[in-house]
């Protein structure tokens, strides 16, 4: 029985490593880490670039622990590529929204290093929605 335990965290530890390995797992970890950036970048801004930002980052967090334990595979229910590929465009375009209106404030330098970091958040998952299209795969 311990070795049983001992096989199966052996394989979800190859699997989780082999998911943080590939495209995908780079691209959820940088927009995480990214998001978390923009979030406390953001919270002098006001609450709504602030809850942004937040709920940007939990979806990328869902999505992540979603395809770590290969729940997409079990819930069949539910188009996994498609539901990704409109959270990770739905998220480019808020954030090239809220950059654009960022740099139309004309405020200071942290507002216009806060537009820059959306701009690079727009692009990261702007490439993310376009690797993810599931028509092209």
């Amino acid at each position: 029985m311990g070795d049983s335990q001992h096989i199966s965290s052996s394989s979800c530890w190859a699997t989780c490593t082999n998911f943080l390995s590939s495209q995908k797992g780079i691209l959820l970890c940088t927009e995480i880490i990214f998001c978390l950036v923009i979030l406390t970048c953001f919270r002098d801004l006001g609450v709504g670039y602030y809850s942004l930002s937040g709920i940007e980052m939990n979806l990328a967090v869902f999505f992540l622990v979603l395809y770590l334990t290969g729940l997409h595979a079990k819930i069949q229910c539910i188009n996994w590529p498609w539901s990704d590929f409109f959270q990770t465009l739905s998220a480019a375009i808020i954030y090239l929204i809220t950059s654009i209106s960022v740099f139309a404030a004309k405020g200071n330098h942290s507002e216009i290093v806060d537009g820059i970091l959306g701009l690079t958040a727009t692009c990261l998952f702007g490439y993310d929605a376009f690797i993810t299209f599931p028509l092209t795969q």
